[in-house]
Formats: structure tokens, C-alpha cells, sequence
């Protein structure tokens, strides 16, 4: 029935009759993803009724409307024929300011039909192959990217840039070929990049390194929501960017890899915002070069020491929350290297660990990425070494019990998920240099097996990377219950009292008299067998 109405309008009704009954559509079917079979036809037709008034040049005020309409009608894949024709294609781009004839984006009063047709246009090009097509031929990955160098600093048109970059990143999700063109021939690495340079408001105090104000307010929705589409867009960009080849290269990741670390510093309007906003950040620090994670921390200035220095000094005695945050700020340095980017990523990993689900897709991501910086940054590791794996003091309970980062990940080892239980050890077996006895003094052998097994590694040694020399130190605790710690569960066990203490002499002499006759016994049962074996 509402079709019915809509349609009717639509063919006979003039501008503002459309525009009202249309709006009335998209307000009672905003929230409508699933459709009545029995309609279909009608809504094709409505469809088709929508682009032709679109043609006319119908006002703005009547364009938003049909744009809303045709976005929630193009949520059914089984309608789409219709609509995705070059002509109607090319309305929807005309309307997006993606044609090349459209210069600028001066009338504010035109952003909302250019939102609802980037919009459109998400919904018709992820569910449709010909719409996927279509956009090939059309070169829509070069219009989108034109359309966002038109707003790269324009704070107040996000969502455009927004739905832009879901296009974007919709495409690319579904062409290879499209990842190629945005690589290279649009130079999207840079173009993306700053894109969330201007969403985070970046000011760069060195090469690699931007100020990071603790104490200004998070990040406004509209930014959140476009640097995490900027985020995903360029993960699609970067997938298969695991070899640097040229100095430009290198540059450009580093630069990336600077400003995800300011994102990984900076906090969003909410909570769940949040951690949507690093888990990006995390996925995208997995494509960058191992070689240029080394922008993640950096070295602390000659003021910034001084200054951690006083604070602590300073701080009366009655501070005790502020003595606190100092504190914790202080814990964030290693060899007076910045490491509060990583401490966010332990957090991070810690966090999903917590949540007991979908560590596949949630945690293995993070826990991936601090392996690998691990294993190529020693500073990371040594800091990652003594934040997860401090030096052993109460060795009571098994190493797998307990509540701290490595009583998790030591449960982690054991755990139903294959992959899980590989990264998780993996990264363990890193923070100790891949030595088999460091790693069995912090899981217990039985934990360790799987690893061990897999690496060629149950009698001992090491693995195959080179790690510096550096010897671990034991706490005196540890080396005074070392000896009664059991290798297999980890932890430290009273020694077994013996059962022959506790016996009277006639005990023992009628235990002794039991045991020779068990083995009398089996020595005649063996004489019988070979005397049966000699005579067959």
C-alpha cells in the first residue's frame, strides 16, 4: 500500500506532493532491511519513478527525500536491475559531485543530497555486480578520490568524506584490481593518510613524532566515524605491503605508522568508540612493514626526562592520586624511550583477551602485531618482557592461575582454537628470545608442549632468530624454590613425604619379603616363556 501511494505520487504529483509523501515513506521505513516478496515489482517501479523525477531538477528540498527512498529501497539486492543502468549511474555521480565537471563544494545547501547519494551508492555497489561493474568502467575510484582531495581540510563537510571513504573502501574491498589503483596510480597511501592527519588534527613536532595532548577533549563522532572509514580504506590499500622496495615506501609507512600511533594515544566519544577506533588502528599496524614499527616509541627529550624527574620529586606526600599518575607515566618509559603507544596495545590485548570470545578475529590481530614488533625491536620486547613477564618471585600457584597478563596468555597456550593457542605461545616464546628453559620457568613445560613440539624443540635449545645476549636474572625467591619447582605444571610443589619413614621395622621387613617375591615370580613366568618358546 505504501508503494502503491508512493508511486502514484511519484508519476502524477508535482515537487512538494512528491517531497511529502516520500519523506513520509523513509520515516515509517528508516529502519526497514527486510522486504514483502509480493511488493517487489512495485518497488522496482518506484525506483524507476524516483530517478526520472531526479532528472527533472527537482529542488534540493525534494531531492533529499528521493535519495533517502532509493537508499533504503536499494538495501534489496532483488530490485537493483533497474537501477543500476550507466544513466542512472552517472545521476547518482552527477548528484555526489563525482563528475568531473563539478569544481567545488561551495553550496552548504547541496551536502545533504550529496551525502544520501554517496549513500545510494554504497548500498547499490556492494549489493549488486553489475553496479561493481559498472564502477570500473566508470573510474569511480578515481572520482572518489578527487572528491576527497576537495575536503581534505574542511572540518565541517566529515560526512561527506565519511561516505565517501565507505565507497572507497567498499570497492576496494571487492576489486583487487581497484587496491592496485589506489596504491599507485591515485597514490591513495598518502592521500588516506592525510585524511587522518586532518580528523586527529595533527601537529607534527619531528619527522615521525606528533604532540599529544592528554588533557584536550576527545574526538568529536563525525571524527571518529571518518578516520575509522579512512582506517579501513587504507587497510585494503596496504594488505599486500609486507616489502618495502624504495626509500619512498619506507617514508610514507612511517609516516602512517606515526599517525597511528597518535591515534592509538587518543580517545574517542565513548567507550565502544573507542576500542572500534584502535582495533582499526591495530588491523592497519599489522600491514605495515615490521621494518618501520620502530615510529611507535621514541626517545623522551631532554625536557620531558627533567621534567618526569621533578614531578616525582615535587609531588608532596599527601598527592597521592597525582603521585599515582606520575607514576604510571613513569612506567610507560624503558631506556628512555616513550612506550605508551605499546603500553595501549598491551591494554588493548589484555581487554579482549578479557572479553572470552572471538579471539580469532579479535585478539589474534594484536597479539600478531606485538610478536612481530618484538621480535624485530629489542627495546619493545625488553619493555613487553618485564610488563608481561616480570621476574618470578611466588612460584605457589600453577602459572596459569592467577589474574595478571601472563597467567592469561599461559592459559591462552592450552586453549580449543588452534590458531589462538599458537600466537599466544609464539608470543611468549619471543619475549623470552626463544629459549626453550626461559619459557619453561614462566609456563611449566606442560603448557609449552605444543610449541615445542611444533618448533622441533622437546629436548631444549633455541629457536632460529638472533636475539642480543643479554642475560635474564633470577630473584632470590625463585632461586631458593627452584629446586622443588616441577618442571611439568610450573610450580612449586612440597617434596612427597616417604612412606617408609612412617614404618616399624617389621613393615619394612614384611614389605621387603613381598616385593622378592613379586620379582620371583616374574622371573619364573620368563623362564617358563623361553623354555615354551625353545621347545616350539
Amino acid at each position: 500500500m505504501d508503494e502503491e501511494r508512493a508511486l502514484y505520487i511519484v508519476r502524477a504529483g508535482e515537487a512538494g506532493a512528491i517531497e511529502r509523501v516520500l519523506r513520509d515513506y523513509s520515516d515509517k521505513h528508516r529502519a526497514t532491511f527486510k522486504f514483502e516478496s509480493a511488493d517487489e515489482d512495485k518497488r522496482k517501479k518506484l525506483c524507476e519513478g524516483i530517478f526520472k523525477v531526479l532528472v527533472k531538477g527537482v529542488p534540493t528540498t525534494c531531492q533529499v527525500p528521493c535519495l533517502e527512498v532509493l537508499r533504503i529501497l536499494s538495501r534489496d539486492k532483488k530490485i537493483l536491475a533497474p537501477v543500476t543502468t550507466e544513466e542512472n549511474m552517472q545521476i547518482l555521480l552527477r548528484l555526489a559531485k563525482l563528475h568531473e565537471s563539478d569544481d567545488s563544494l561551495e553550496k552548504v545547501s547541496e551536502f545533504p543530497v550529496i551525502v544520501e547519494s554517496l549513500k545510494c551508492l554504497c548500498n547499490i555497489v556492494f549489493n549488486s555486480q553489475v553496479a561493481q561493474q559498472l564502477s570500473l568502467e566508470l573510474n569511480l575510484a578515481a572520482k572518489l578520490c578527487n572528491l576527497l582531495r576537495k575536503c581534505k581540510d574542511r572540518k565541517f563537510i566529515n560526512d561527506i568524506k565519511c561516505f565517501d571513504l565507505r565507497l572507497l573502501f567498499v570497492l576496494s574491498l571487492l576489486h583487487t584490481d581497484i587496491r592496485s589503483q589506489l596504491r599507485y596510480e591515485l597514490q591513495g597511501l598518502p592521500l588516506l593518510t592525510q585524511i587522518l592527519e586532518s580528523a586527529f588534527s595533527i601537529k607534527w613536532t619531528d619527522e615521525y613524532e606528533s604532540a599529544i595532548d592528554h588533557s584536550g577533549p576527545p574526538l568529536s563522532p563525525q571524527e571518529t566515524d571518518c578516520a575509522i572509514e579512512a582506517l579501513k580504506a587504507l587497510f585494503n590499500v596496504t594488505v599486500d605491503s609486507w616489502k618495502v622496495h624504495k626509500e619512498s615506501d619506507s617514508h610514507q609507512f612511517r609516516v602512517m605508522a606515526a599517525v597511528l600511533r597518535h591515534c592509538l594515544l587518543i580517545v574517542g566519544p565513548t567507550e565502544d568508540k573507542t576500542e572500534e577506533l584502535h582495533s582499526n588502528a591495530v588491523n592497519l599496524l599489522s600491514n605495515v612493514p615490521v621494518s618501520c614499527l620502530d615510529v611507535l616509541i621514541c626517545p623522551l627529550t631532554h625536557e620531558e626526562t627533567a621534567q618526569e624527574a621533578a614531578t616525582l620529586d615535587e609531588l608532596p606526600g599527601d598527592k597521592t592520586a597525582e603521585k599515582d599518575t606520575a607514576l604510571k607515566s613513569s612506567a610507560m618509559v624503558y631506556n628512555g624511550m616513550n612506550m605508551e603507544a605499546i603500553h595501549v596495545l598491551l591494554s588493548f590485548m589484555e581487554k579482549r583477551i578479557d572479553k572470552g570470545s572471538s579471539y580469532r578475529e579479535g585478539l589474534t590481530p594484536v597479539l600478531s602485531l606485538l610478536t612481530e614488533c618484538s621480535r624485530a625491536h629489542r627495546n619493545i620486547r625488553k619493555f613487553l618482557k618485564d610488563q608481561v613477564l616480570p621476574p618470578l618471585r611466588d612460584v605457589t600457584n600453577r602459572p596459569e592461575v592467577g589474574s595478571t597478563v601472563r597467567n592469561k596468555l599461559v592459559r591462552l597456550m592450552t586453549h580449543v582454537d588452534l590458531g589462538v593457542k599458537q600466537i599466544a605461545a609464539e608470543f611468549l616464546f619471543v619475549l623470552c628470545k626463544e629459549r626453550v628453559d626461559s619459557l619453561l620457568k614462566y609456563t611449566g613445560y606442560g603448557n609449552a608442549a605444543g610449541l615445542l613440539a611444533a618448533r622441533g624443540l622437546l629436548a631444549g635449545g633455541r629457536g632460529d632468530n638472533w636475539y642480543s645476549e643479554d642475560e635474564d636474572t633470577d630473584t632470590e625467591e625463585y632461586k631458593n624454590a627452584k629446586p622443588n619447582i616441577n618442571l611439568i605444571t610450573g610450580h612449586l610443589e612440597e617434596p612427597m613425604p616417604n612412606p617408609i619413614d612412617e614404618m616399624t621395622e617389621e613393615q619394612k621387613e614384611y614389605e621387603a619379603m613381598k616385593l622378592v617375591n613379586m620379582l620371583d615370580k616374574l622371573s619364573r613366568r620368563a623362564d617358563v616363556k623361553d623354555l615354551h618358546q625353545d621347545g616350539g
